[in-house]
């Protein structure tokens, strides 16, 4: 698969293709490591060249993260979080029991959601990464405005799971955390390609916040 354009990728996007020979010299030795090995990088936030997609490469440790970019053409393969959604898991990690329980709140919900961070690296690829420890990392894509008083009946719903759930609404400016924007503050922190702000409203980029 060749991407010919960077706005068909979206954040968590996990893609393969990465040669070694792209990083930079002096990337640290455990990133040439896992690229070697063909492990897929995950798309990020940033904005980069036409032609390029931001991309993160991710080690064996939660330390061990690493900013870098790729070509498009480098691409072969593109997982999206939402095709994770219905996969079987063979371990047993509480990440992955709690994926199981809020299936069916999640699509009940009836918007595009999927599994982010750790657990979907490891349903994607393969390659264990997840432990005891481990939370869930989910994305729900909200096109749409949602008020704050259904984002806390959200997250009341999503505390009953058996490890703890990091729900991003992804919204057509960014992304903020879901207990955030249930909480309490006038402003939340948005995710976008440009950097973290403080906004009062993730849906309206006129209220962003200076």
């Amino acid at each position: 698969m060749v991407m010919s354009t960077v706005e068909s990728l979206l954040p968590h996007d996990l893609l393969w293709g990465l040669p070694a020979s792209a990083l930079p010299v002096n990337a640290p030795a455990w990133v040439f490591e896992v690229v070697g090995l063909g492990h897929p990088v995950v798309v990020r936030r940033a904005r980069v060249a036409a032609g390029l997609v931001a991309v993160g490469v991710r080690g064996r440790s939660r330390d061990q993260r690493y900013a870098t970019h790729m070509k498009l053409d480098e691409v072969q393969r593109r997982v999206r979080p939402e095709a994770l959604n219905a996969m079987t898991p063979d371990a047993d990690w509480p990440a992955l029991r709690a994926l199981q329980q809020v299936r069916p709140l999640m699509e009940a919900l009836g918007l595009p959601w999927g599994v982010a961070g750790s657990a979907g690296f490891e349903l994607a690829s393969g390659v264990p990464v997840l432990h005891a420890g481990s939370d869930l990392d989910l994305i729900l894509r909200t096109p749409n405005f949602i008020d704050r008083q259904h984002a806390a009946r959200l997250v009341e719903q999503l505390a009953g799971a058996v490890c703890r759930i990091d729900l991003q609404l992804q919204t057509p400016l960014g992304a903020v955390a879901l207990r955030e924007w249930a909480g309490p503050s006038r402003q939340v922190l948005l995710k976008t390609e440009d950097g973290a702000r403080l906004v009062n409203n993730p849906w309206l980029a006129q209220v962003c916040a200076a």
